[in-house]
């Protein structure tokens, strides 16, 4: 599939959106990024909404991406704190959904479209972070649906990464002396999460 996690109507085959005028990307936009912007605006408004990001977006089943992590990426990309996202932003997001969509095939070792426990376990592992199988298998069952055979999906797999990395990085603040434990009041917690939430 050429346009995943894309739509059809999104990028096509060769790259251009269809209906989109070549060239005239702004400086520093990726032009391919440009394009898709201009065909997921679907308004016209100069902005990405999440409804919009939402209708583009797709996992290798032809699922929508999930709302938290529509919103998780506008909230990262919206320099402005609109709720929408204009085509630099757009650009950065582009991007990011690249750099994980290739990661994501990379750990998905059968081509199944999705992330199995197993392969969710290992990726984790090689990502650098030491987590029990418990805490994979929590994972799989607050993000994946429920089946006989669960299995993660492009949108989840970035939702969880990005979260990882950032609870990772408050982590790390707190982790002066670089031990692998922190002590923290209830008070300490909460504001260090709720202060990096996506």
């Amino acid at each position: 599939m050429a346009s995943y996690p894309y739509r059809q109507g999104c990028p096509g085959a060769a790259g251009q959106a269809p209906g989109a005028p070549p060239g005239g990307a702004p400086p520093n936009v990726d032009p391919e990024a440009y394009s898709w912007f201009q065909s997921v605006d679907s308004d016209h408004s100069g902005y990405i909404s999440m409804k919009e990001l939402k209708q583009a977006l797709v996992n290798c089943n032809w699922s929508s991406f999930n709302d938290e992590t529509c919103l998780m990426m506008i909230n990262m990309f919206d320099k402005t704190k609109s709720g929408r996202i204009d085509v630099y932003g757009f650009s950065a997001l582009w991007k990011f959904i690249q750099q994980w969509k290739n990661l994501f095939q990379q750990y998905d070792r059968d081509r199944s479209g999705s992330i199995s426990y197993t392969e969710l376990q290992q990726a984790l592992s090689q990502m650098g972070y030491n987590l029990s199988p418990q805490f994979t298998q929590l994972l799989v069952s607050r993000y994946c649906p429920r089946s006989a055979n669960p299995a993660m999906q492009l949108d989840r797999f970035i939702q969880v990464c990005t979260q990882l990395q950032v609870l990772t990085e408050a982590f790390r603040e707190k982790d002066t002396a670089v031990q692998g434990n922190i002590r923290l009041s209830f008070e300490d917690f909460v504001t260090m999460t709720a202060s990096r939430m996506l």
